[in-house]
């Protein structure tokens, strides 16, 4: 990814009694090089940049000389072998100036549109284009691009004078003769607006990291986050995100209940906690069912009961637990808090008591993962700019859980998805699974996806 705005404009005008001077100045990265292909006269390749420009300044122009009619005739004249004007010239005539542009036309700008275009001079000009954004460089600061620059020229012979204004330079093609004309091409990249936040997290499957990183600093000055997870439900590289809630909040419970340990043959001798156990289990799916409401997403599933091991024997305590979920923040909190009271006011009802363990010392309890309605326009806008909109989706919300919502309580947060799934190489398998894999094409694409995300970010709140 490059923070630059890239420019490439240089041509040339280089006639027998006329001049051009080649202007290498630094202001939004732009480059100015030549390529050589036969001294001088392969110049004109300069040409294709003017195709890339975004800022060309033409300082003075005049009327051509009488020796050549228009700028056309003196490139062709320089090196017959660029174009092939005039067919029916013997190869052992001297070259005369072609008198076929005198006014230009649409032929000559195609003609030489049509070398721009030769793949030699299309590969040259993409390998200066990846040279430069793998280095941008600030105003006064351009040090590797103007060295780069004066190779270009040194390679074709080209005469310039080094420095201007520190890091500039001044080339100049022709007789040294008037009329004269300048070109100028600016190189310094755009300083990025902002700083991006790299936040490489550890334990997000269990040990509740995102918490940790929090405590220890990482939001510090962040105003936004942004995060991705690789999806096998959507093909790859489908960009797919909703707002609000996404992933539910998930907790842990584990509850023990004490009763008094007797035999099973006079039970009224014992406090049988296996009876308060049941009707706690019983009371837990009511919470659901009859105390939230049905368009609100809630899930508590009891997953664990474990009692004696001595068939004849009521066991003095009998441990439950289970796991727990909600979309809204609310919701979560109040099945938490309901979870407490209805184990504990069930097992008082049997004559026991109880003590429930959400773990909230080993940061087991996720809260719900929601995104900002802006930032997930934001995210939604980036994807589809970037992929076009068949390759975004408005994706339901799943009871899966993330401790990136930790994240999203501090500040605006959006987490979206990235389709990795590809049949035909495997790659359909959820991220739990011992056959997991993913489709490595999904690659660049969520690699430009992030980087979009904060880049575009840092411009619009810049």
């Amino acid at each position: 990814m490059s923070f630059v705005t890239l420019s490439l404009s240089l041509s040339l005008f280089a006639l027998h009694h006329h001049h051009l001077l080649l202007f290498f100045s630094f202001y939004d990265l732009s480059l100015s090089v030549c390529v050589k292909m036969n001294s001088h006269s392969y110049m004109l390749f300069l040409l294709i940049s003017l195709i890339l420009s975004d800022n060309i300044i033409l300082l003075t122009s005049s009327s051509f000389g009488n020796e050549f009619s228009s700028f056309f005739d003196a490139v062709t004249s320089l090196n017959p072998n660029c174009l092939n004007l005039q067919k029916n010239q013997s190869a052992s005539r001297p070259r005369k100036p072609s008198t076929g542009c005198q006014v230009w036309s649409k032929a000559c700008s195609e003609a030489v549109l049509g070398l721009s275009l030769r793949p030699e001079t299309v590969s040259w000009l993409k390998s200066v284009r990846r040279k430069i954004h793998e280095n941008p460089e600030l105003a006064f600061e351009e040090v590797k691009t103007s060295e780069l620059v004066r190779n270009e020229l040194e390679k074709m012979e080209i005469g310039y004078k080094y420095p201007l204004a520190k890091t500039g330079i001044r080339a100049w093609i022709g007789t040294g003769r008037p009329p004269f004309v300048a070109l100028r091409a600016d190189m310094d990249a755009l300083p990025i607006q902002g700083t991006v936040i790299l936040l490489f997290q550890p334990a997000e499957e269990a040990g509740n990291g995102a918490k940790r990183m929090i405590g220890d600093g990482a939001l510090q000055d962040v105003e936004a986050i942004f995060a991705v997870h690789v999806s096998h439900e959507h093909p790859t590289g489908i960009i797919g995100s909703r707002p609000g809630p996404l992933l539910a909040g998930c907790g842990f419970f584990r509850a023990e209940i004490s009763g008094k340990m007797g035999g099973a043959g006079n039970p009224q001798h014992s406090v049988d906690p296996i009876l308060a156990a049941s009707g706690a289990v019983i009371s837990l799916q009511s919470i659901v069912s009859r105390e939230a409401n049905p368009l609100d997403s809630q899930v508590v599933s009891v997953t664990r009961m474990a009692g004696g091991s001595n068939l004849d024997m009521i066991p003095e305590t009998v441990v439950l637990g289970g796991t727990f979920r909600a979309y809204a923040n609310a919701s979560f909190y109040q099945l938490l808090r309901r979870i407490k009271e209805v184990i504990v006011e069930q097992a008082s009802v049997f004559r026991c008591s109880a003590t429930v363990d959400f773990f909230e010392q080993e940061y087991t309890i996720y809260p719900p993962t929601v995104n900002n309605d802006h930032m997930y326009e934001h995210v939604r806008k980036v994807a589809i700019d970037l992929l076009g909109p068949t390759n975004f989706r408005v994706v339901p919300p799943m009871m899966g859980a993330e401790d990136f919502s930790f994240y999203s309580q501090v500040v605006p947060a959006a987490f979206y998805y990235i389709g990795i799934r590809n049949e035909t190489l495997g790659s359909i398998h959820t991220g739990h699974s011992p056959y997991f894999m993913i489709d490595e094409d999904v690659l660049p694409i969520g690699a430009a996806t992030h980087a979009a995300v904060a880049e575009r970010y840092l411009i619009e709140h810049s």
